[in-house]
């Protein structure tokens, strides 16, 4: 499975998949020898012997087939490294993350569940009131009726091929300044979301014989190499609102533990540094810049310590690969100073406008994007007549191999982790991955050895052209420690 997401990432990897697109084979199911499904089934105690080592002996067989098959791919593809040496250490550590799993608080769940059900009914009553009637704010055609129809906050609103008005997160974002009533159905629709998906959600999946909840982690699912998580996804909870950070609170060690979580610095721009080798963010990053403070100094031509907080919030948000109207929406400035802005930042960092048409050409010559390790993301669309489409495969283009390379630097530093704790008699416990952050369950006694381990593996996961920095917390719980 995991070398077939190497060699093929955009494909479904499930077993029967596989015996039918690479041996062109039927494989029989545990089903198809208790009967048909409208006939009374027979039920497995009435399997025979010689039915059950039919189906076991066909399933080993398929896997060394598809073995045989996988492996010189592999070669050929120059991801063996990628597959011995990240990969398949990484099975025994998700599994092992899988067993521990996390410790629920649930009297602090069902307290946020209260203030979050509470805020709700807030946002709902503001909004009847600025409708001036009530109506489902779940409904988004009755949303659109209101906002649309009869209040008609925007000439010309898109329609769906029904002549149904679009309240989609985006459309409504971008009416956000228009009237207090759009930010909270958008406030309205996150808190539901919330309660949902995590806060209701959350207690009935803790496991009655642990007591904790196991995620599973998805290992070879995302086309750019990053784990994935569900039943819960961890990966999703939102980080950047008061909201989001209060479901982390409910995150909780083992009993006795500290909570410590570990997080790269800024990976992402690390990355484009190091792969564009523009002297502007090298120098940055080796001077030990803030380098969003560096970015706007440079674009205004000020002292480091005259940047103000709207000029550094600017700097930050005209990031590569940002379209002009993506950065006029997002902060609310006319299309123009946003071109601006994007132009001032690829004259402070003009290697990084190169290395972004570098990457679009090498994608369009070779029909893959590819990471400091080797793993591809193949684009079929880069040569696209339509633009839109050819635009979406070259954005992949620029952020694959930045996105994949984090993705399998972290992978580096998980499996070095894991092994120096085995090695090194460590009791304590890695227990989430979420992107560029690890988080750990661990004893008191434990706690400055576990720090030098998770830092010292983590920055010197892989060798780049500047520092790779690891922050790290500690708390009760996960809000605390990050």
């Amino acid at each position: 499975m995991i070398a077939h997401y190497l060699i093929h990432p955009e494909l479904h990897h499930n077993m029967d998949y596989m015996a039918e697109t690479l041996l062109h084979y039927k494989t029989i199911h545990i089903e198809d020898l208790l009967g048909p499904k409208g006939k009374k089934q027979k039920n497995m105690r009435d399997l025979s012997p010689a039915d059950i080592y039919e189906y076991a002996a066909e399933d080993a067989d398929i896997t060394l087939r598809l073995k045989n098959v996988l492996e010189p791919k592999l070669k050929e593809l120059s991801v063996e490294r990628l597959f011995w040496d990240i990969e398949m250490p990484l099975v025994r550590v998700l599994a092992d993350m899988e067993l521990s799993g996390v410790r629920l608080d649930t009297d602090a769940l069902q307290e946020t569940s209260r203030i979050f059900t509470e805020r709700m009914s807030q946002y709902e009553q503001e909004i009847y009131k600025e409708a001036g009637e009530e109506f489902n704010i779940s409904s988004p055609k009755q949303v659109g009726d209101i906002l649309f129809g009869k209040m008609q906050i925007m000439d010309k609103p898109k329609k769906t091929k029904t002549g149904q008005y679009v309240t989609s997160e985006e459309v409504l974002q971008s009416l956000e300044a228009k009237h207090p009533i759009v930010r909270n159905i958008l406030n309205y629709r996150g808190m539901k979301k919330l309660l949902s998906t995590y806060v209701d959600a959350l207690p009935k999946l803790i496991n009655p014989q642990t007591g904790h909840i196991h995620t599973s982690f998805n290992q070879a699912l995302t086309a750019t190499g990053r784990l994935s998580s569900s039943d819960p996804n961890l990966q999703n909870i939102p980080v950047r609102t008061d909201d989001g950070k209060e479901i982390r609170k409910c995150f909780i060690p083992e009993e006795g533990c500290l909570f410590f979580s570990a997080d790269y610095s800024q990976i992402e721009l690390r990355i484009m540094a190091h792969l564009s080798e523009d002297e502007n963010m090298m120098e940055a990053f080796r001077e030990g810049y803030d380098i969003h403070r560096a970015t706007a100094a440079k674009i205004w031509h000020e002292d480091i310590d005259k940047v103000t907080d709207a000029q550094r919030k600017k700097a930050k948000q005209a990031k590569y690969g940002i379209t002009t109207f993506g950065l006029a929406q997002r902060m609310g400035i006319p299309n123009n100073e946003a071109r601006e802005l994007i132009q001032d930042y690829f004259r402070t960092f003009p290697k990084v406008q190169a290395y972004m048409e570098q990457a679009k050409e090498v994608a369009r010559a070779k029909g893959y994007a590819e990471t400091l390790f080797h793993r591809r993301r193949y684009l079929a669309d880069i040569n696209s007549r339509n633009a839109t489409v050819r635009g979406f495969a070259e954005r992949n283009a620029i952020n694959a191999p930045i996105q994949g390379t984090e993705a399998d630097i972290i992978k580096v530093a998980m499996v070095r982790i894991w092994k120096r704790f085995k090695e090194e008699g460590i009791r304590s416990k890695m227990i989430l991955q979420v992107h560029d952050e690890l988080n750990f369950s661990v004893y008191p006694e434990e706690r400055e050895k576990v720090e030098q381990i998770v830092i010292e593996e983590m920055q010197n996961a892989y060798p780049l052209n500047v520092p790779l920095i690891a922050d790290a917390g500690w708390g009760k719980n996960w809000l605390e420690a990050h």
